[in-house]
């Protein structure tokens, strides 16, 4: 694959906050650590306090890694997981819920940044050691975000009534939806590689979260990804002091809603709000709002309810039922990890802003925050279409319109643009103006008026005449939007809508290895891959 770099500003894609904080704006910097520069990371290692256990996190990691690490004991993986024992190892970590079959194809520009950071940083700082982590959002409850994926036209949905964690859904229900999926892929080596990773992890694991992994690794053991459900106990236990306070002092609530106030004053815009109790409580079937109400922690929709000594036995002897929710599960994720970079989409990096407050707080160091790399996948097909159109890559991130409009303009034999003529009526009507007012001043705003009523009229001729331009270029305006629709679908970037799958297809392994070669995650451009 080839790559072409664009400035994230011009897919027009990202939000304004976003670019600042890329811009490194200094109104930004109290709600972080470090920029997101090689200096930013330098200063933190220096500075670093790990506050995770990490025999534990060993233990836990070999636990659930028990199945995959018995057939390959010398993997990369394995190395990882154990280079996590000494002190000089930091994690670089990202986060995604279980989509199936890996969902949107941002979730592997997510991963793929994230060991393609960890390698980077290690030549840097070749005597600091520095692991890829995919954390498994095995607790989130949404399963109408992750049970359909989209290949090419065809979306593929996982039909059934779930409740509860999704990572502790049972995969004997996903069988329908595997062979659409396998059916997309055709016929050939990879697609035959693809349908048996991809039968193997869910019909031969039992739940979302062990299928997840088994597809995960599959995919990314040979980079030394290690992928961490960190609903365990033994992890939950480090946070139980910091649910029991936060749950009965309210102090991430408190915190985040001080940090809003001083955002919104700065001019970016709110992703998340915090509410009273930021946990979910967690039991089969059940993920659900822990509230205040009458003297009493309950549980919403349910008849759970803790009195004040109650709640602080229950966190203690069950820590792992308590679930944090979306503001609270980076905090959780800082204590039991040695991590120094957060890997995440545009809306999470601006969401996290809103947290370094109740980091501060809570005594855990902040981590720097870093945008996943972007990217857009142009088949050897599209790319030869858009070169016999004379069209730049660039180009394809306009609106449709404004696209066709720029197309026939400078394929048009015709001059369509009369910009000319309008600069020539201003000059005429300044010159009127300039007389009628000498004879009378109230002339002036019915000199203007017509002036209004004329540009206005050359505006619409100018549009009549590219509407009568582009009936001759019917057919390249045709290839052009079926191009537009296929890489931008529903007008949005590909990589939120379209599964890896047939990329995969086309490429076999080489498709991770062109992604890990063609990302520069602390440039922050967008990747265009042809």
């Amino acid at each position: 694959m080839k790559a072409t770099y664009i400035d994230y500003k011009e897919t027009n894609s990202f939000s304004p906050s976003l670019i600042r904080y890329l811009e490194h704006d200094p109104q930004l910097e109290p709600f972080i650590s470090y920029p997101p520069t090689l200096n930013g990371f330098e200063k933190l290692i220096k500075n670093k306090k790990t506050l995770a256990d990490r025999k534990i996190l060993i233990e836990v990691l070999k636990e659930q890694y028990a199945s995959i690490l018995s057939n390959n004991k010398s993997s990369k993986v394995e190395k990882n997981i154990e280079l996590l024992a000494i002190e000089n190892t930091f994690t670089i970590t990202t986060g995604h819920q279980l989509n199936i079959f890996t969902g949107p194809l941002y979730f592997i520009y997510k991963i793929v940044t994230a060991i393609k950071l960890a390698a980077d940083l290690k030549v840097k700082f070749p005597e600091t050691n520095f692991v890829p982590i995919y954390w498994m959002a095995t607790e989130d409850h949404d399963f109408e975000e992750i049970n359909h994926v989209f290949l090419s036209d065809k979306k593929i949905v996982w039909d059934f009534e779930a409740k509860g964690a999704t990572g502790w859904l049972e995969t004997k229900t996903i069988i329908k939806a595997i062979q659409e999926y396998t059916g997309v892929l055709g016929l050939s080596s990879n697609s035959e590689k693809l349908a048996n990773l991809i039968k193997e992890a869910y019909l031969k694991h039992s739940t979302l979260s062990e299928a997840t992994r088994f597809l995960v690794n599959g995919l990314f053991k040979d980079y030394g990804l290690v992928i961490l459900d960190a609903g365990h106990s033994k992890l939950k236990k480090q946070f139980s002091s910091i649910i029991e306070q936060d749950i009965l002092n309210q102090n991430s609530f408190k915190q985040i809603s001080l940090t809003k106030k001083e955002l919104e004053k700065a001019g970016v815009e709110i992703q998340v709000n915090p509410r009273e109790i930021n946990f979910f409580y967690l039991l089969d079937n059940l993920r659900e709002r822990i509230i205040y109400k009458d003297g009493l922690y309950k549980v919403n929709d349910t008849s759970i309810a803790f009195d004040e000594i109650n709640l602080k036995e229950e966190i203690t002897n069950h820590p792992e039922r308590f679930s944090p929710n979306v503001v609270m599960r980076p905090l959780y994720q800082e204590v039991i990890l040695p991590n120094i970079a957060y890997i995440g989409g545009g809306a999470e990096i601006i969401y996290w802003l809103e947290l370094k407050n109740n980091f501060d707080f809570n005594k855990v160091d902040f981590p720097i925050l870093i945008l996943r790399n972007s990217g857009l996948l142009i088949s050897e097909k599209v790319e030869l279409k858009l070169k016999k159109l004379g069209i730049n890559f660039t180009y394809l991130f306009k609106n449709l319109e404004s696209l066709k409009k720029e197309w026939v303009i400078n394929h048009s034999s015709h001059i369509l643009d009369l910009k000319e003529e309008r600069e020539e009526f201003t000059l005429i009507f300044e010159n009127i103006k300039s007389r009628v007012t000498q004879i009378d001043s109230t002339l002036g705003p019915s000199t203007e008026a017509v002036k209004a009523r004329l540009h206005k009229a050359i505006n619409n001729l100018e549009k009549k005449l590219i509407k009568a331009e582009k009936r001759n270029f019917t057919e390249s305006l045709s290839q052009i939007e079926s191009i537009k629709n296929k890489l931008f679908p529903n007008g949005a970037l590909q990589e939120r809508t379209e599964n890896f799958g047939l990329a995969f297809v086309e490429n076999g392994d080489c498709f991770i290895s062109n992604l890990m070669e063609a990302f520069k995650p602390l440039d922050f451009k967008f990747t265009i891959l042809s």
